[in-house]
This record gives C-alpha cells, structure tokens and sequence, in this order.
C-alpha cells in the first residue's frame, strides 16, 4: 500500500501526528508503549536465556558472543531469531499491540519476517555503524521496518539507537567495500557526509518502542556505562511487500500473516535496491560483518 492509502484507514493505536512523523522522517519513538506485564515476561525469558548461555564457547547459530564470554561472565552480542527459541519472545511479537501499531503504519495486513536480541553488553558493548536494513533482505517494497523495545531504561551513556530522519527517502547507500565484499555499513566516505544535524539519539524508559523503515540509516554507540542496553527486534512488513532473497536469519515464523489476510498481489516500488550476497548457505552476524571478522555460521 501507499502511504495515502494507508492514510485513509483511521489508525488504531497511533494518532495521525505519529503516523505523520514517521511517513515524514522514517522513525518513531512511542514511550511506554509495552505493559509491565509484559516487561516483566521479556525480562525473565532474558535472564534465562542469558543463563542457557554460559554453556556456550563460540559464536553459533544462537549466539554471537563478545570477546572474553565465558561461563562466569557472558558477554553476548546478539541472541539470533528469539522468537523461535522462546515461546515468551514470540507470543509477544504475535500477540501484543506490536502488530497493532504496525498496521497504522504499513496497512491492515502484516506479516512477520525474522527477529534479533541485540544487548549491546555493559562496559564495553559494540558499536552497530551506520547502515541501512533494507540491503540485507531486499523486499519488491519499502514497507518493511523494524520494532525495537527497551527491556529497561536506555540514556545516552548506553548507546542507544540512533537514526538520520529523512534518509528513508533518500537513495539507498552502497554497503559493499572496494574489494566488492558485503560489509553491511556504509562504507567512511558516506558515513562522513551525514549531516549531524538531522542524527536523532532515541532514548527513553523501559517499555519504549523504536520504530524505523527498512531504508533509514541508523546505527548506535558503543556502550561503556555499567549498565546493558537489551534491544528486542521484530521485522515486520506489508503483506504486499515479497522478499527477493533468502532471509538471513530465518525464523519458523517467517511470512507469517499477523493481521488481515495475505494478499495475491505484490506491490512494486520503482525505487531500485541493493541486493546482498546469497545468504542461503548461512549468515553472519551484523557485528561480525562490519567488523570484518572471520566469518562463522549464524544458521
């Protein structure tokens, strides 16, 4: 659907300013918009899952390990597709008012296309440079976007999203490297030509929601406080909106339908895409990527 389309459906969760705001600037910010009920769930689904970790060595499927993790200290970056790991993570990506909100956004029929837990670690935590989702799984449109929701409080001192307002509308950044090797950033030249001006620092009180389309660049500070920064990730997308390429971290729940109905038609924006490697031998992290590590299996 178009964003006028969308318009002439009355929002649900969102009021017309917020809906407004993010057609405008590819971004949201919606503050306690999770229950306690519901934070207390995704925390101690966390905890656990944290602690399942402490038997892990390397970097897998699951886990994308901080330098220095061991089983008296887990330093994670990344727990890969939670929601099909732990019911808990799912029943919340399915069942809360995120889909709600997200039919405000991209119309009344979504579906869900893969999930992430970044935790962005206490004293020490890894940067996420400047990128664009969009080039890792390239869709027949733009309505994708990703919901990302604060397990806790998140200042500033522990790196936070960041987003460039207005760049979804801008063309899309090259993220392979001279060598013609994905590196899933933009590369320094383009990085360095981002207006400082328009950068937004999204923090806010556990609970709060991110939301920003597939084509906004975006990225985060290293975290050096005392304090972990937990963000839950969930992708969703227009029911209309097809991918082109294997999804990188593929989920049991890929494509499926979390309001309305599928649709029989695909809708084509004429903007052209990047398209990634073929990751349908398996994945690397986004870490792992941008730092140009040696490459280990995420799937």
């Amino acid at each position: 659907m178009t964003p006028d389309e969308i318009r002439a459906i009355p929002p649900k969760i969102l009021s017309e300013a917020q809906r407004e705001s993010y057609f405008e600037t590819g971004y949201l910010l919606v503050e306690k918009a999770v229950s306690e009920d519901w934070l207390a769930r995704l925390r101690a689904t966390t905890d656990e899952m944290v602690e399942r970790s402490r038997e892990v060595t390397s970097s897998d499927a699951v886990w994308d390990l901080e330098d220095g993790h061991s089983a008296a200290n887990p330093r994670l970056r990344r727990l890969s597709s939670p929601n099909d790991r732990h019911p808990a993570y799912w029943d919340f990506a399915a069942n809360s008012t995120l889909p709600d909100i997200v039919a405000d956004l991209v119309g009344p029929n979504v579906k869900f296309h893969h999930s992430k837990l970044n935790f962005k670690w206490k004293e020490g935590g890894e940067e996420v440079k400047w990128h664009q989702d969009i080039g890792f799984w390239p869709h027949t449109n733009y309505s994708p976007l990703t919901v990302g929701t604060y397990l806790y409080d998140c200042g500033p001192e522990q790196g936070p999203l960041l987003v460039v307002s207005g760049s979804h509308d801008e063309e899309l950044r090259d993220q392979y490297n001279d060598d013609g090797e994905w590196v899933g950033c933009l590369s320094d030249d383009d990085a360095a030509d981002i207006d400082t001006s328009r950068v937004r620092e999204l923090e806010g009180p556990a609970g709060s929601i991110t939301i920003h389309n597939c084509r906004t660049v975006h990225g985060s500070r290293p975290n050096d406080s005392a304090i972990g920064r937990p963000l839950l990730l969930n992708v969703y997308a227009a029911a209309d909106a097809f991918p082109y390429t294997a999804n990188p971290l593929r989920s049991r729940y890929d494509q499926r339908i979390l309001r309305g109905k599928p649709v029989r038609w695909a809708h084509h924006d004429p903007r052209r895409c990047l398209m990634p490697p073929d990751w349908s031998g398996g994945y690397t992290s986004i870490f792992a990527l941008q730092q140009e590590e040696e490459a280990h299996a995420a799937e």
